[in-house]
């Protein structure tokens, strides 16, 4: 092993070098080392046991590099849903994750029920335009069904060059059978930020995901929408649907709008999991009051964010429960170019409350509605995950629909948040006078 290790929310994070110190004292203590070292040495010879029968007896020649890697797939199987076995391929393929640019079809996609299940499909690619929808399942790729497939077998046969295509075929509600989607594919760059001012200077900042630059251009936006005479009279952070990203611009992203307070802390079973982020006073932050947009698409990272601005009493949630994904890992690159993902910790908002697998309750509660006045459906979370961590308390830009007025009428969220802004700016007046 190299040394270098990867922190994760959601996505791919930043690397950092780590150096764990054990130490052990105490004599019960020891006893219990040595018990289970007695124990992991049983299983590792019986692993051998089979290795060798395998390698001896199997009808044709094994491959013991593929035999030794799916076993490890098999141990991280055996943990939760966000650990797992990468090869080199596949952990190639993560870092270009974290570029936010990447040739393919444009869709975030997870498996639910063994089926390659759409999350969400990103607004403006190829897969958006052709009207690929959340929750969407992907049944065959190409002809070949993807029963079995897993997310890194899914994803090399949907990425590919820009201007080739590839045909998917899909399930949907209300679907009587699977309909066939050929793409063209295009080189997918994810913005991260997007913003724009809205009535009554009220600044609107969308941010979609947390990669590399995700909080340098936040600063940007905000700097943008604060230019011109006279000062901001609200804000909306609008992280509905971002799936997480980079622990590190998450912390950045909360510090923008904070002076102080805890950002957010991680606890896991080794010290050396155990941290606490703090914001740091740059004199900049923004006094106007604040609205977090956030919906069951909101997942770790943006929890992150929604809850240090939250509990800090720096902005006030609405929206939807959040996806509940509290828990953080750790990508470790291995000597053949392999990689090991494993949760190591839990995190906690500043007030010390792990959302792991029940997500955070907005302040006000406002369902998003289609223009037909019916609820869109809520979707799934972290806890419909199968093997998922267990919660303390348990036994993904909006479309411009033609300008701010469309953008309004179109949006039930947006258009409560901006009316409770306006409102609060009313009140503001009233008291001055």
């Amino acid at each position: 092993m190299n040394g270098k290790i990867l922190i994760k929310t959601g996505m791919p994070l930043f690397l950092l070098t780590l150096i764990i110190i054990w130490v052990v004292s105490g004599s019960s203590v020891t006893t219990t080392a040595r018990a289970d070292n007695r124990d992991i040495y049983k299983s590792l010879k019986l692993f051998n046991e089979a290795l060798d029968l395998i390698d001896k007896n199997y009808v044709e020649e094994i491959d013991s590099k593929v035999i030794i890697e799916g076993a490890i797939k098999g141990m991280t199987r055996s943990l939760d849903p966000h650990s797992s076995f990468m090869n080199a391929d596949m952990y190639k393929e993560l870092q270009v994750d974290t570029k936010g640019a990447f040739g393919g079809l444009g869709i975030e996609i997870s498996i639910q029920n063994d089926i390659i299940t759409v999350v969400s499909p990103i607004e403006d690619t190829p897969a958006y335009k052709a009207g690929v929808k959340a929750l969407d399942q992907i049944i065959a790729i190409e002809g070949e069904s993807t029963k079995g497939f897993s997310l890194f077998d899914a994803v090399q046969r949907l990425r590919g060059p820009k201007g080739t295509q590839v045909t998917i075929s899909i399930m949907r509600e209300g679907f009587d059978k699977p309909k066939d989607f050929t793409i063209t594919r295009d080189i997918i760059k994810i913005i991260s930020v997007k913003h724009r001012m809205l009535e009554n200077r009220i600044g609107y900042i969308r941010i979609a995901s947390f990669h590399e630059n995700t909080a340098d251009e936040t600063k940007k936006a905000l700097k943008n929408l604060e230019t011109g005479a006279h000062s901001l009279k609200g804000l909306i952070i609008d992280v509905r649907n971002n799936p997480g990203g980079l622990l590190d611009q998450a912390i950045k992203v909360s510090d923008i709008f904070l002076r102080n307070g805890v950002v957010v802390s991680t606890k896991g079973r080794n010290k050396a999991a155990d941290k606490t982020f703090k914001a740091i006073d740059d004199g900049d932050e923004p006094s106007c009051p604040i609205i977090v947009l956030i919906n069951r698409g909101s997942a770790s990272a943006s929890e992150i964010v929604a809850g240090a601005l939250r509990d800090n009493k720096k902005a006030i949630l609405l929206g939807t429960q959040t996806f509940g994904k509290g828990s953080v890992q750790i990508v470790i690159p291995l000597d053949d170019g392999s990689a090991l993902k494993l949760t190591t910790a839990k995190y906690y908002t500043p007030d010390g409350t792990s959302i792991q697998a029940k997500g955070i309750t907005p302040d006000i509660v406002v369902e998003q509605v289609k223009q037909n006045n019916d609820t869109l459906a809520a979707g799934i979370g972290e806890k419909d995950l199968k093997g998922h961590l267990r919660g303390e308390d348990e036994d993904g830009e909006v479309q411009d629909n033609g300008g701010e007025e469309g953008l309004l009428q179109s949006d039930t969220q947006l258009k409560r948040a901006v009316d409770m802004l306006r409102s609060w700016e009313l009140f503001q007046s009233i008291k001055k006078g």
